[in-house]
């Protein structure tokens, strides 16, 4: 066997040779293990269940709140009669006397203290209604980075489609470059062709040689941007052929879905009504809250009325007592604060307002190019495999008259130049259709545009 044709072997593309121990791999599983595995979808989901919990956070406000004290100390009793604001300093209680006694005695105490926000005057629906805006803008949110994601996921297929089928023209053409390169020898010896042809055709070999080594390259390349996507390192083998047999069918213009269910449109909604919630949140700051109290206590200390001092005395309880109340707070003078931070939020509501305008006129134009690039593609379609079969019969029949001596090596290697390209765009020519539906699926919000196609 020649050198060359063990080079050939050696170039065989790597891909084909591991499929049996690789596993399959179609677009389904693809986004399949892609949602499972990747970080920033996880990272997104949790953030939604947070806000989840956020909810059932706001609604626990309703539930009272219970507490459990008890303390003791050691301490002087030196008292008098006044008042002094309590800032930094621990006050004092029990009758005043005429000196001072620095002998330290036991103080205790323990309680039990209930309080409960039975009504809130909208506070508490308010705050509950804007939890439930926030997981409803995380949910949007994480809608939207699934959809993304799987748009690439997708993309990355395609890609690397492509380049598999590369591989395999540069692989037929570095095949008929050996076949011209034995034949020229042939025709050398014979004399119908001079032997600088072989020379030609050496350089051309070597030329196909890094055409295919440049398209394993590529394929490599392409393999690590899906692993990235998948979060994987197995080895897949591609099995979704279909896009570079036929292309998407014409009825895929028609396809139309409004700009209200896009999940990138979604989203910004969602925080445009996270936004006016919280507005109207704010708006409740200033209203009264009632308060619902009741607490039982009970009180032992080591000095006595009279001054006299059993310090160990403070350790048992000596005064039981029990309230109960209720209290209306009215933030009156708090009206202004709210006033402000409500035209703060309302001028954010805006900003969120049109930027929600802004997305949602982006994908009404992006839809209109999509359009247009789809039905240029599919146009496109229709001429590439004209253009082959004409670049196919033209080396077919180049190649019979070089055999004969009655055409040069330039004649034949332009014909095979003509060729590879009209391969080459052939295969281009659906990738760049499916690439334009996936475009028109992307700004149109559906995936189900795509997918249907694939069945």
């Amino acid at each position: 066997m020649s050198k060359s044709h063990l080079f050939v072997l050696f170039l065989l593309p790597f891909s084909v040779a591991a499929q049996d121990s690789s596993r399959k791999l179609d677009i389904g599983l693809a986004l399949r293990i892609a949602e499972a595995n990747y970080p920033i979808l996880k990272a997104k989901k949790y953030e939604y269940e947070a806000a989840k919990r956020n909810i059932d956070l706001s609604k626990n406000t309703f539930v009272p709140s219970f507490d459990i004290s008890y303390q003791a100390n050691l301490a002087t009793a030196n008292n008098i009669t006044g008042m002094f604001y309590p800032t930094d300093m621990i006050p004092m209680t029990g009758p005043v006397f005429t000196s001072n006694n620095y002998s330290p005695a036991i103080g205790s105490a323990a309680s039990l203290l209930l309080n409960w926000e039975p009504l809130t005057f909208g506070q508490r629906n308010a705050k509950i209604n804007s939890s439930k805006s926030e997981a409803a803008t995380k949910s949007a949110d994480f809608e939207n980075e699934i959809f993304k994601h799987k748009v690439n996921v997708i993309s990355a297929y395609l890609d690397l489609m492509l380049v598999q089928e590369l591989l395999a023209v540069f692989q037929k053409n570095l095949e008929r470059t050996l076949f011209d390169l034995k034949q020229s020898k042939v025709l050398a010896v014979t004399g119908l062709r001079p032997g600088v042809d072989t020379a030609l055709f050496l350089s051309e070999l070597s030329k196909s040689r890094i055409d295919l080594l440049n398209a394993e390259k590529n394929f490599e390349s392409q393999r690590v941007v899906l692993s990235k996507l998948l979060v994987s390192d197995t080895s897949y083998t591609l099995i979704d052929t279909l896009p570079f047999h036929r292309a998407p069918t014409a009825s895929v213009l028609e396809e139309k879905l409004s700009l209200s269910e896009h999940p990138l449109v979604k989203y910004y909604q969602s925080q445009l009504d996270w936004s006016k919630s919280k507005e109207n949140l704010i708006g409740k700051y200033w209203l009264p809250r009632l308060n619902i109290w009741a607490s039982g206590f009970a009180r032992g200390s080591g000095v006595y009325p009279d001054g006299t001092i059993k310090a160990a005395d403070g350790w048992g309880f000596s005064k039981y007592n029990y309230g109960l109340g209720f209290q209306v707070a009215f933030p009156i003078l708090k009206f202004s604060e709210v006033r402000l931070q409500q035209q703060q939020q309302n001028f954010i509501s805006k900003s969120d307002q049109e930027l929600l305008n802004q997305t949602s006129l982006e994908l009404s134009k992006q839809q209109e190019i999509s359009d247009v690039t789809l039905r240029n593609a599919l146009e496109v379609v229709k001429e590439t495999p004209v253009q082959l079969s004409s670049a196919d019969y033209a080396f077919g029949a180049l190649q019979k008259r070089y055999s004969a001596g009655l055409v040069n090596f330039a004649d034949l290697i332009q014909a095979q130049y003509n060729l590879v390209k009209a391969e080459t765009d052939l295969k281009k020519s659906y990738w760049e259709a499916w690439k334009a539906l996936l475009f028109k699926t992307a700004v149109t919000g559906d995936l189900n545009i795509f997918l249907n196609e694939l069945r």
